[in-house]
């Protein structure tokens, strides 16, 4: 049933490529680096906000790509990362599970997946998504948009704590503080057994998340993510989410619920 899913949750993103091709393209983003022929220019500095601190503004994709595979009809205009089917993709012996979580994943398939239902997924499943991501950063707040749904996490940069009894939603509650040129975020207060992705790796109302935020130059961004979720591991674990910016383009409605056609295909996948 692995081996099938990925391709079959696929199919949910391909049915958007269309609108991912109806874009502003060749709009040139006003202000950002480029080279002598004009292209923009992915190796310069970071910019940064007027106190000095890394800004993270601007448009993102998530840059590792599946392989292409023309029987499976991975080739679609929209990224797929691998860590989309898997977020504990590379790690030596994968996501530490707890028994109970594992049991439960195997009886799990696409057709049980939120994505696939058109439901907005929370956490750092947010980043894989295929469709667009734009940030926009001030200096108390780091808005995150995406294309997906038109849905938005709110990142607050200015000093207040998490909340004591959060209401549980799909993004949580999300602080910021700043460590040198890296921005930590914790985030904790999301929906109870969420999932981090195409696997059904959950994400618990018991769990929280650092993501800790580094853009080495104009055209990077590494996100350091780490669950801690009791509920559902056996120990905290960690990975990395790599983003590549996007210019000259801009954010496009994509709401799933909209003459959405995969779900029904999906429900006789197991």
């Amino acid at each position: 049933m692995r081996a099938r899913l990925v391709p079959l949750v696929v199919g949910l993103a391909i049915s958007l490529s269309d609108a991912a091709s109806a874009q502003w393209l060749n709009y040139p983003t006003p202000g950002i680096p480029r080279t002598a022929d004009g292209r923009p220019n992915l190796t310069a500095a970071a910019p940064r906000m007027p106190d000095g601190k890394p800004d993270f503004t601007g448009m993102w994709r998530v840059e590792t790509l599946l392989p292409c595979d023309d029987v499976r009809r991975m080739c679609t205009d929209l990224p797929i990362s691998t860590q989309f089917g898997n977020l504990g993709a590379g790690l030596n012996g994968g996501a530490p599970y707890q028994p109970s979580v594992q049991e439960r994943m195997k009886q799990r398939g696409p057709a049980d997946d939120p994505y696939t239902r058109c439901l907005t997924p929370g956490g750092p499943r947010m980043h894989l998504l295929p469709t667009m991501k734009k940030f926009v950063q001030t200096p108390g707040l780091l808005i995150l948009l995406n294309e997906f749904n038109i849905s938005f996490r709110q990142v607050f940069l200015d000093g207040r704590p998490l909340p004591v009894d959060p209401n549980p939603t799909w993004n949580g509650y999300s602080v910021g503080r700043w460590d040198g040129d890296a921005l930590v975020i914790e985030s904790i207060g999301f929906r109870d057994d969420q999932w981090l992705d195409a696997a059904g790796s959950p994400l618990t109302n018991s769990g929280k998340v650092t993501e800790r935020f580094h853009r080495p130059d104009y055209g990077h961004l590494t996100i350091d993510v780490t669950i801690d979720d009791a509920k559902a591991y056996t120990r905290p674990w960690s990975t990395a989410i790599r983003l590549i910016a996007v210019p000259d383009t801009e954010m496009l409605d994509a709401q799933c619920l909209e003459n959405e056609k995969d779900v029904p295909h999906l429900l006789n996948a197991k």
